[in-house]
């Protein structure tokens, strides 16, 4: 009788790497895919006034953001120092709050719309009474759940 030997250490085969491509390039699609990049553009400088008491909104999505401060210092030259309202990308009045809640309600689905709410963030310097105007004029087209942007006190 034969016997078959090995002449031979048993050697481990090599890790193959063929698939691995494949791999990272389904990886780098899925965050692709499912990323979301921020909407706008900031314009105004926000340093948001601290909170005695904070409650975190429930959902982000049913949010419209109004930002008033002064603007950015690459816009300063442009736009001066005076506190302005921004609305999505651009700067705008009071008047124009108006229409920017019309078209963020028009965005939301139906059942959404009663839970919209409209998020304040204000610089801490601002004067009270440009958020005394936008809240009348949020007032004025019935847009009553409103939130104001803080951030939480120092811990000592």
């Amino acid at each position: 009788m034969a016997k078959f030997g090995r002449s031979g250490k048993r050697e481990v085969p090599g890790l193959t790497t063929a698939s691995m491509s494949d791999i990272v390039f389904m990886l780098l699609f899925f965050f692709m895919v499912t990323t979301q990049l921020r909407e706008t553009e900031n314009k105004v400088m926000v340093r948001l006034p601290e909170a005695s008491q904070a409650a975190k909104l429930e959902r982000k999505d049913l949010a419209a953001y109004i930002n008033v401060g002064p603007p950015t210092r690459n816009l300063q030259a442009q736009y001066g120092n005076d506190a302005r309202i921004q609305l999505n990308d651009s700067f705008r009045t009071i008047d124009d709050i108006r229409d920017f809640i019309a078209t963020e309600r028009e965005s939301k689905s139906e059942a959404d719309r009663q839970f919209m709410t409209v998020s304040i963030k204000a610089d801490e310097n601002v004067r009270m009474g440009i958020i005394t105007d936008i809240k009348q004029e949020l007032r004025r087209c019935s847009a009553l759940k409103i939130m104001y942007a803080a951030r939480k006190p120092a811990k000592e």
